[in-house]
């Protein structure tokens, strides 16, 4: 599905992030979307064979510059995610296409503050299963470790003596895995990208227990 064009596409944008540039090759762009359209439809399908998928979306080529030091017009990547049924599941893929930058994975960029503050509680709770799940081969394996952003001590209610402390101090939850180029163009990446997605099931499942009921294990929704 991904091909060298597309990548070399990419790599031209970044080198040459102008308008005129873009609209001189806006046909191109057209052509390689329609590739991307494509890969997530199909990928939308296969998922469904495992889990619930409400959608997807693909994110615009065009940047926000209004707030941003980097004024320059355009992404130099395709990116996008697939939601799951909510509230009923929750978590969500990714998948980013960039030359020399790709990356597959998901999880929770940006938990409200009540999912939260439930997640801290519950890793506060006991976080023996978290850490099953995350020092299990096959998750580390596909991403290594948990990353996401983190407040620096303890949150607010929260003691920093805390056996779960690392855990808890994070405000993201989020697993990436990386590709080469050599990996993007390979035959089997489709596939490569539906088993990275599925080595998130326990993670998500997991988080979707959690989110969906309180501390006693009674349902919420």
């Amino acid at each position: 599905m991904i091909t060298t064009s597309l990548l070399d596409f990419l790599s031209e944008l970044k080198e040459n992030n102008q308008k005129d540039w873009f609209t001189e090759h806006k046909k191109e762009y057209q052509v390689h979307l329609g590739t991307m359209k494509e890969l997530f439809n199909e990928l939308q399908v296969k998922l469904n064979q495992t889990d619930q998928i409400d959608a997807h979306k693909i994110y615009r080529i065009y940047r926000d510059v209004r707030f941003s030091k980097d004024k320059t017009p355009y992404k130099t990547w395709f990116s996008g995610y697939f939601s799951r049924v909510k509230p009923q599941l929750r978590g969500g893929y990714f998948l980013h296409i960039e030359n020399n930058n790709s990356m597959v994975g998901g999880g929770f960029y940006g938990p409200n503050k009540d999912d939260l503050k439930r997640i801290r509680q519950e890793f506060e709770f006991g976080a023996d299963e978290m850490r099953g799940i995350i020092n299990d081969p096959v998750f580390v394996k596909n991403f290594g470790t948990l990353q996401g952003d983190e407040v620096k001590t303890a949150p607010k209610g929260f003691s920093k003596e805390d056996p779960a402390i690392d855990l808890i101090r994070k405000k993201q939850f989020i697993a990436i895995r990386k590709f080469s180029n050599e990996e993007v163009l390979s035959p089997t990446f489709q596939d490569e990208i539906i088993s990275t997605f599925l080595a998130l099931r326990p993670f998500f499942d997991y988080m979707t227990d959690v989110l969906t009921t309180d501390l006693n294990g009674e349902s919420v929704m």
